[in-house]
C-alpha cells in the first residue's frame, strides 16, 4: 500500500512511518518540522528514519538511506499548492494525518497557528484526498475534545459540545469536516481520539519529559491542580498498533444509522474511536513512577490548575477492541522504564 504519513518529524508519526516500512508499504512522509518545540529532536528522529538534516530542504523531496520503501519532503500542510502536487505525483492509496499544531496551553499564546495548520491544513488534506481519489484517510483526534464531560470514561458515543481550549475546538472542526467530507464524497474517514500519548522519542512539551529531564538535572517541577488532574497514559507502541488496524480497516456507513444513531458512526463510512489505556492515573503517581526508576526524589511546585486543562481523561476503549480487535496493553511502570532508557541515549546524542 502506498500511504502518505504528515507529522513524520513529530512523535507519532516518527514511528507510524518506521512500522509502515518496515512492513513493507510504501511510505510518504511529510512534515513542516516547525519550532513549536526544539527542531533537533524533529531532525534526529528523521535521522533514524534514514533522513539526513543536510539532505533536507523545503518541497524537496528525500530518500531514507535506511529504509528504500519510505520518502520524506519538508512541507506545511497550509501549502496547498505543493500538498496537491504531491498528491497527484504519487497517487496514494492511503492517508495518514497526524501532523498539527499540538499542545493545549499554547493554543492560548499562539491561537492562530491552531487555525492555518488544524483547519486549514486539514481542509487541505480532505481536497488532495477528494480530487485525488484517496477513499482510504485516518486522522488523529485528541482526547481534549471532551472538554467539560463529566460522565467518564469517555465515550465516543458521547457528545463533544464543550470544548476548554482552541486545540480541542479544531479538533472536534475536523471531526466534523471529515464526516462532511465522507458523506459527500465516500471518503472513508476514521478518527482516533489520542489518549496522552507516551514513551521514546516524545514531545518535551509533555509532562512526562519534562518531569524526567528535571529530576535528571536536579530541578524542581510545577505541577498543576496539586498534582490530583488524572491522565489515561498510552504507551506509543499501543498507538502506532492501532493506527495500523485502522488503515488496514478503513470505516465503513453503518447499516442501522437511521434508527440507532451515534455521535461516532454514520450513514456514512466514518469513524470515531478511542485509543487510550482505559486506566486513568494520577500525576502523583506518575511522579513516584519516575522517582521509583530514578531513585531519587524530585522536588515539586504546586501551581492552580488551568482553566484550559482538563481534570481527568479516561477513555471508553470497547468499541475499538470490538470493531478494530485490539486493545492497550502496557503499563506506565513498563513504558517509563522504556522513556527513560531512550531519554539517557537522546541525551548522549545531545551532548556528542
Amino acid at each position: 500500500m502506498k500511504i502518505l504519513v504528515t507529522g513524520t518529524a513529530g512523535f507519532i508519526g516518527f514511528h507510524l512511518a518506521k512500522r509502515l516500512a518496515e512492513r513493507g508499504d510504501e511510505v510518504f512522509g511529510l512534515d513542516s518540522i516547525n519550532d513549536y518545540y526544539d527542531v533537533r529532536l524533529k531532525y534526529a528522529r528523521l535521522k533514524e528514519a534514514g533522513i539526513a538534516e543536510e539532505d533536507i530542504g523545503y518541497g524537496k523531496y528525500v530518500a531514507s538511506s535506511k529504509y528504500n520503501n519510505y520518502r520524506f519532503v519538508q512541507l506545511k500542510l497550509e501549502d496547498r499548492e505543493n500538498l496537491f502536487n504531491l498528491f497527484r505525483a504519487q497517487q496514494f492509496d492511503a492517508v495518514c494525518n497526524l501532523a498539527a499544531q499540538a499542545g493545549v496551553r499554547y493554543s492560548l499564546e499562539n491561537p492562530y497557528a491552531y487555525i492555518d495548520s488544524n483547519i486549514m491544513g486539514f481542509l487541505n488534506i480532505l481536497e488532495g484526498c477528494r480530487q485525488y481519489n484517496v477513499d482510504n484517510l485516518c486522522f488523529a483526534s485528541s482526547s481534549s475534545v471532551y472538554g467539560l464531560n463529566t460522565k467518564v470514561p469517555f465515550s465516543t458515543k458521547d457528545n463533544v459540545d464543550h470544548p476548554v481550549s482552541l486545540y480541542a475546538a479544531t479538533k472536534k472542526a475536523d471531526e466534523l469536516m471529515a464526516h462532511t467530507y465522507s458523506h459527500l464524497y465516500a471518503i472513508r474517514a476514521t478518527g482516533l481520539r489520542f489518549f496522552t500519548v507516551y514513551g521514546p522519542w516524545g514531545r518535551p512539551d509533555m509532562a512526562y519529559y519534562k518531569f524526567v529531564k528535571a529530576a535528571f538535572e536536579d530541578k524542581p517541577i510545577e505541577v498543576y491542580n496539586n498534582g490530583e488532574m488524572q491522565r489515561d497514559f498510552t504507551y506509543i507502541d499501543d498507538i502506532v498498533e492501532g493506527v495500523v488496524r485502522v488503515i488496514d480497516k478503513p470505516a465503513e456507513p453503518s447499516s442501522d444509522f437511521a434508527t440507532n444513531p451515534s455521535p461516532d458512526r454514520s450513514s456514512a463510512p466514518y469513524r470515531i474511536y478511542n485509543i487510550g489505556n482505559n486506566y486513568p492515573i494520577r500525576i502523583l503517581d506518575l511522579i513516584e513512577i519516575i522517582e521509583n526508576i530514578l531513585r531519587k526524589r524530585i522536588e515539586i511546585i504546586t501551581l492552580p490548575k488551568e482553566k484550559a486543562d482538563m481534570t481527568l481523561t479516561y477513555a471508553d476503549t470497547s468499541a475499538f477492541k470490538i470493531n478494530i480487535g485490539f486493545s492497550s496493553s502496557v503499563s506506565l511502570e513498563s513504558g517509563m522504564n522504556c522513556f527513560i532508557d531512550w531519554f539517557r541515549y537522546y541525551q548522549n546524542i545531545l551532548l556528542n
